[in-house]
C-alpha cells in the first residue's frame, strides 16, 4: 500500500476552512486539529473558560516524576536566617556582612523602615546574634530605649554597655579614636597611605564639632566659621598626637592666636576679630560644662570603647522630650564608633592586631533628624566615609516620612540613606508612604498591598494576647528586583531578650494579681 504524500491544493484548502469554520473549529490550528478550546459542536469538548494549570511548590523528591517539568525557584541559603518565605514557605537568609563578602552585594549597609512596634529592633537583633556566633562584633552606636542592652550582655557582659547622659559617662567629641596612636607607625610604612587616614581622621573630628555647634545655634556655620574651627583644631593638635577637650577650642579662640586670626581675616582690626568669632565661641561655650549639655562633652572620654567584643551606647537616661541631648549624643557616638573601628580595621591592616569584622547600628535616624535640619550634613558626611571604607551599617527608622525634611535638598540627601543601602527591609507602612517609596525604588502594586496590610493596628476586640497582622513580616528590596516576603519567628532562647515591653509586662502583671487578690 502506498500513502500520497502529495501537499494538498489550493482548493483542498479552501475546502478544509470552510468545513472547519462550519463546525467551529479554531482555524487557527497548523495541525488541522480543535485547536486551545476544543471543537465548538456537540461533543467536541469545546471550553468556554480556559483555566490555567495548577501550580505546585515542592522538593525535587516529591515533583521528580511529574511533567511539565518543575522550574527551579531558590534563594541564597548563605547568611543569617531571617523567617520564612511567605509564599514559597522556604527560609530566606540574609544579612549586609555576608553578603558582601560573597559578591551578592556591592556594599555591606542595610536600611530597615517599619512602623513602631512591628519588629525592626527584633529583626535587627535577629542579625546582630547569629553574626556574633561567626564572630562579627556588633557595635549599637545609639541605644535609645533601650533595645539592645539585654542582648549586648548576653553576647559579651556588661563590659560592653557604655551609660550617657546627664551625669553618666563622658565622651570626648574630639576624641579621634585608637587609629591617631598608629599613625607613628603608618608614616613609617606607607606616607600616603598614613596621610589619607589622618585626614579622614581630622575630617570626622571637624564633622563633629560643626555638627554640635550647630545644634546649639540652630542654624549652620558660615563658611568662615568652619573654617575657622578648622585652623584651631589644627593649631591644637596638628598631628593627631594629643587629644584636646571643646574648652581648649574656645580658648584658643578668644586668646586670638595668630594662625586663627590668619583666617579670620580681621584685617588688624581687633573689634572686627570679636565681632567674627562671637557666634562661633557662643556654641563652644555652650558645649562646656556651664552650657545645655552639662559636662558630658566637656571632658575626656570617659569609658572607652572595647573592641573584642558588643558594644553598646545605651542613652536610655536622656528625657524623651530632650531631643537636642539626643541628638547631640547620636551624633558624636555615630562619629566615634566609626571612628573606633575605623582604627581598629588600620591596626590590623597593618599587622598589629587581629582581623576583626565589625557590623555599626544606628538607630532611631529620625530623631537626630528632627533636632535640627543641619544634621542631615553631618549623619551623610558620616554613612558616606563608612561606606568608602566598607564599615557594615545597619541605619534604622519608622518611615520615609522621617526623612522628609523641610528644604528640598535636605529631603533629598536624606532619602539618600535609603538609595545608596544595598539592602533594604521593609515592614508594614501606611498607604501614604507608598508614593515616597516609589520616588527611591520600584514598588510593583501588588508589593504595596502587601506592606499596607502589615501595617494594620488591633481591632477594637480588646485581645491584647493577639499580635498585630504585621508584626515580623518585612520585604526585602534589592534594588529593582522583586521582594522577599518574609517573617521574623523567634525561637525560645531569644525571647528574654526581645522583650522591649518589660516594665509595662511588669505592670500589667502586678494589676492582673491585684484583680485576682481582690
Amino acid at each position: 500500500m502506498t500513502t500520497n504524500t502529495s501537499t494538498p491544493t489550493a482548493e483542498q484548502v479552501s475546502r478544509l476552512e470552510q468545513f472547519k469554520r462550519a463546525v467551529g473549529m479554531d482555524t487557527t490550528s497548523s495541525e488541522g486539529g480543535p485547536g486551545r478550546r476544543g471543537l465548538k459542536v456537540p461533543g467536541g469538548g469545546y471550553a468556554a473558560i480556559v483555566e490555567s494549570a495548577p501550580e505546585f511548590e515542592a522538593t525535587s523528591n516529591q515533583v521528580c516524576g511529574l511533567w511539565p517539568f518543575p522550574a527551579g525557584s531558590s534563594l541564597p541559603a548563605k547568611g543569617v536566617p531571617l523567617g520564612r518565605h511567605q509564599m514559597m514557605m522556604m527560609d530566606v537568609c540574609a544579612d549586609p556582612v555576608t553578603w558582601f563578602r560573597l559578591g551578592l552585594i556591592l556594599n555591606p549597609s542595610a536600611f530597615i523602615l517599619g512602623r513602631p512596634g512591628l519588629g525592626k529592633s527584633t529583626l535587627i537583633r535577629r542579625m546582630l546574634t547569629v553574626l556574633s556566633a561567626w564572630g562579627v562584633i556588633p557595635m549599637i552606636l545609639s541605644d535609645l530605649k533601650p533595645d539592645y542592652v539585654k542582648l549586648v550582655r548576653a553576647l559579651g557582659g556588661e563590659a560592653g554597655v557604655i551609660s550617657l547622659g546627664r551625669g553618666r559617662s563622658n565622651i570626648n567629641p574630639l576624641d579621634p579614636g585608637p587609629g591617631a596612636s598608629l599613625l607613628p607607625h603608618l608614616w613609617e610604612m606607607n606616607e600616603k597611605k598614613a596621610a589619607e587616614v589622618q585626614a579622614q581622621l581630622q575630617g570626622r573630628r571637624l564633622n563633629t564639632l560643626a555638627g554640635l555647634c550647630e545644634l546649639v545655634l540652630g542654624t549652620e556655620l558660615t563658611v568662615n566659621e568652619l573654617t575657622i574651627l578648622r585652623a584651631a583644631l589644627t593649631v591644637l593638635d596638628p598631628d593627631l598626637s594629643s587629644t584636646p577637650v571643646v574648652d581648649d577650642v574656645r580658648v584658643l579662640i578668644e586668646e586670638r592666636n595668630d594662625e586663627v586670626r590668619a583666617v579670620v581675616r580681621d584685617r588688624g582690626d581687633t573689634d572686627r576679630y570679636d565681632a567674627r568669632v562671637e557666634r562661633l565661641l557662643d556654641a563652644l561655650q555652650g558645649l562646656g560644662p556651664k552650657g545645655p549639655f552639662g559636662d558630658t562633652f566637656a571632658q575626656q572620654t570617659s569609658v572607652p570603647m572595647v573592641l573584642d567584643r558588643p558594644v553598646v551606647f545605651d542613652m536610655s537616661g536622656v528625657d524623651e522630650d530632650d531631643l537636642r541631648m539626643q541628638a547631640a549624643l547620636q551624633l558624636v557616638c555615630w562619629s566615634y564608633g566609626s571612628a573606633v573601628v575605623q582604627g581598629a580595621k588600620i591596626k590590623a591592616e597593618a599587622g598589629l592586631g587581629p582581623e576583626r569584622i565589625y557590623v555599626l547600628v544606628m538607630d532611631e535616624l529620625w530623631r537626630v533628624l528632627r533636632a535640627s535640619l543641619q544634621m542631615v550634613d553631618r549623619i551623610d558626611a558620616i554613612t558616606r566615609l563608612n561606606r568608602q571604607l566598607l564599615l557594615p551599617q545597619i541605619m534604622c527608622t519608622h518611615t520615609m516620612s522621617d526623612l522628609k525634611l523641610a528644604t528640598e535638598e535636605a529631603t533629598e540627601k536624606a532619602w539618600g540613606f535609603v538609595e545608596r543601602s544595598e539592602m533594604v527591609f521593609l515592614g508594614g507602612l501606611a498607604p501614604k508612604e507608598m508614593g515616597n517609596l516609589s520616588e527611591v525604588f520600584a514598588m510593583p502594586e501588588k508589593e504595596r498591598q502587601m506592606l499596607t496590610t502589615w501595617s494594620d493596628m488591633h481591632t477594637a476586640s480588646g485581645d491584647n494576647d493577639e499580635d498585630p497582622p504585621g508584626r515580623g513580616l518585612f520585604l526585602l528590596k534589592l534594588g529593582s528586583r522583586p521582594g522577599i516576603p518574609f517573617r521574623v519567628d523567634l525561637v525560645a532562647s531569644e525571647l528574654a531578650v526581645n522583650d522591649t515591653n518589660e516594665r509595662w509586662g511588669a505592670y500589667e502583671e502586678s494589676r492582673r494579681q491585684a484583680r485576682e487578690s481582690a
